[in-house]
């Protein structure tokens, strides 16, 4: 398809996961009803940010995959026709957990998980203690509406990631986020921080020619401030929609035959040195003795 539209579920959530399903079944519907065809929830989408401390009674969260949220979204994905992104807390073993994406295209089949790859460790994102880090590596799942790479939040940071996924063919890189103001941080570095993860998720957009989606959450949750802002971007960075900081659906329209004209005029997929790029599978690199 030449022209689709992606929906970005930007929402606040409960404890427990039974209210906050019910209420995404509900704003899924919502968004089929204003013409989304891509329906993309939010990080941990059906629990709170329980990682803002560090408690084993949240492991209790997890659900495997499938299991009975995914089986749910997978009925409504086929009565509604559109490919749902639904990221949750994924129990494979015991004490194995992940930081998990469910993709479920337009028929009802769940098409796979993508596990996130960076694992954050940071005052008020304690992830490291209840998430593996993710042991299939970058993924790109063919939809009905498009070939989706799918990353989660803390891989938003890393340019490798973004490039090895459209280098797979991605034409939409769809980042499910949780990022907040904490409550020692001021106004002026809450700016500083949004528009860091707001730039650093447009270069992607630039520098692999693709379209790109960001969904946040909102709402205060144990101090932890969630800004939303969800956005989507196109090819060379536009924003093509935008959310404010409450609860809202957006929606936009990306046409992919903009991606092969955009790196047409900026290739630079073939201007790629990669004979030159040995050095970043290095940790990092000392100054010559």
């Amino acid at each position: 398809m030449k022209s689709i539209k992606i929906s970005l579920i930007q929402t606040s959530a409960k404890e427990g996961t039974e209210a906050n399903e019910t209420k995404i079944y509900k704003l899924i519907k919502q968004a089929a009803e204003q013409g989304g065809q891509i329906i993309c929830l939010q990080e941990l989408s059906n629990t709170l940010y329980f990682c803002r401390e560090m408690d084993a009674r949240f492991f209790d969260l997890a659900q495997t995959i499938p299991g009975p949220f995914t089986n749910q979204l997978c009925n409504l994905a086929k009565k509604l026709n559109v490919v749902i992104l639904a990221p949750l807390f994924e129990k494979e073993a015991p004490g194995i957990y992940y930081n998990s994406m469910a993709v479920i295209d337009a028929d009802g089949s769940l098409l796979g998980t993508y596990r996130k790859m960076h694992i954050p460790d940071d005052p008020g994102f304690y992830e490291k203690f209840y998430f593996t880090p993710g042991d299939e590596g970058y993924k790109v799942f063919e939809t009905r509406y498009g070939k989706i790479g799918t990353l989660i939040c803390w891989d938003q940071w890393f340019p490798e990631a973004a490039r090895i996924t459209a280098m797979k063919g991605a034409d939409l890189l769809v980042y499910p986020t949780a990022i907040a103001t904490l409550p020692d941080e001021d106004e002026d570095e809450k700016k500083e921080f949004h528009d860091a993860w707001k730039t650093i998720q447009r270069s992607h957009a630039i520098a692999n020619g693709c379209f790109v989606a960001s969904i946040n959450r909102t709402g205060n949750e144990n101090g932890s401030k969630f800004w939303g802002g969800s956005f989507v971007a196109g090819p060379f960075g536009q924003i093509l929609a935008e959310a404010g900081s409450g609860e809202e659906i957006i929606t936009a329209e990306i046409d992919l035959t903009k991606i092969e004209k955009q790196r047409q005029i900026w290739p630079f997929f073939r201007d790629r040195r990669i004979e030159s790029y040995k050095p970043i599978l290095k940790r990092f690199l000392k100054k010559r003795e």
